[in-house]
């Protein structure tokens, strides 16, 4: 852990400047009537192949210990970035071949975030997972506050080429460190992990839908921002969203005793308050103020549903649990995001991000008032 976790710190620190530099290149290489679906397109090939990923190469790495997942994953980040980059420096890179290249260096990321986590559950005994988790979230987090204002501050003078290069050598060196950790090859069953994903429909259901309302705002906010200011604000929006985002996962350890349902309900909803500011007036200070108090709030989100995995799944399982549950996310997220280029088109950034946000606090409500009903009771938070 203590040689993992910088580098994971590491690689968060570049994948936080490509916050900025991926939505960046997009509207910078589209053509002034199609920045809404380039920028949607990017952002969602940035993910999305993921799932692709986690279904196509399961037998590939079937036994695979965490680090190994990691190394892989971060291998293919760092080689096909670092040829985005060469390309975008060349002036020879053009909006098809920017998606097609993201896409592809994607493949591997649902592993590669199993693998993470299920590093920590490797090293940590089971009463720290959730303390574990928080840990790397708190790490990961912190890398975001640094990440998208440095790139922001950067990019005026070296374009978002340059700052994808950067993420591609912070892939590197996180991969120079998951291939030397010890790791034990374990033989896991795909139809286990589904069947313990399964025992839990409402979390997973839950999750994605509001993983979906969430995407439009990966489009909106910078074609919002740019038609305000430069990309050094951009970058300001996801450095304050990071701080409070940070600090929001080291309150995870809180929550121990918390229903989990009351807590995904009330971050949902606040989330979704979070972003009424920006919303409502499309002026840029409340809407920092706004994805300020958002990033408190959605702090914990990850670290307590992670732990409820890890407390659902046997030790061999957990990669695998971990990327079928990314399978399920990742696509949601990236469904969102496709349908913010047309709503983007149709209503104007700043009304998407005010239905994203009005959605999602429907979606929060509702959420409660199912989960508080006298004859449910909700799991939870593992301690």
């Amino acid at each position: 852990m203590r040689r993992f976790v910088p580098a994971v710190g590491i690689s968060a620190l570049g994948d936080g400047m490509s916050l900025v530099a991926v939505a960046w290149l997009a509207l910078q290489l589209a053509p002034e009537s199609q920045r809404g679906i380039w920028t949607a397109l990017a952002v969602t090939a940035f993910a999305l192949p993921a799932t692709l990923g986690a279904v196509a190469f399961r037998t590939l790495v079937r036994g695979w210990p965490g680090a190994r997942l990691v190394a892989a994953d971060a291998t293919l980040r760092a080689a096909i970035l670092g040829l985005i980059a060469l390309l975008a420096v060349a002036n020879t890179l053009t909006p098809l071949a920017y998606v097609i290249l993201l896409g592809v260096s994607s493949l591997m990321h649902a592993w590669g975030s199993a693998g993470v986590y299920t590093i920590v559950a490797e090293a940590l005994p089971r009463e720290d997972h959730l303390t574990g988790n928080s840990l790397v979230s708190t790490v990961m987090q912190t890398a975001y506050v640094v990440g998208p204002a440095a790139a922001g501050a950067l990019m005026p003078w070296t374009g978002p080429g340059w700052i994808l290069g950067l993420d591609a050598l912070s892939y590197a060196i996180l991969a120079a460190i998951a291939w030397r950790l010890p790791g034990r090859t374990r033989d896991i069953e795909v139809s286990g992990s589904l069947r313990l994903l399964s025992g839990y429909p409402q979390i997973l259901a839950i999750t994605m839908i509001f993983f979906f309302l969430y995407g439009p705002v990966e489009v909106a906010l910078p074609i919002h921002v740019a038609q305000r200011a430069d990309a050094a604000v951009l970058g300001l929006f996801w450095t304050v969203f990071g701080i409070g985002a940070a600090f929001g996962a080291l309150l995870a350890t809180n929550l121990r005793n918390s229903s989990l349902w009351t807590v995904v309900a009330a971050i949902i909803v606040g989330w979704g308050m979070a972003l009424l500011p920006l919303g409502l007036t499309g002026a840029l200070v409340p809407g920092l103020i706004g994805f300020a108090a958002g990033g408190v709030i959605y702090g914990p989100y990850t670290s307590v549903t992670t732990a409820l995995i890890q407390s659902m799944s046997r030790p061999e399982q957990l990669s695998q649990v971990l990327a079928a549950r990314s399978a399920l996310t990742i696509p949601a997220t990236s469904l969102g995001t496709l349908a913010g280029g047309p709503a983007v088109g149709a209503i104007g950034a700043q009304n998407t991000l005010l239905l994203s946000g009005l959605l999602t606090i429907v979606l929060g409500l509702a959420v409660f008032a199912v989960t508080s009903a006298p004859t449910r009771t909700g799991p939870r938070a593992p301690d």
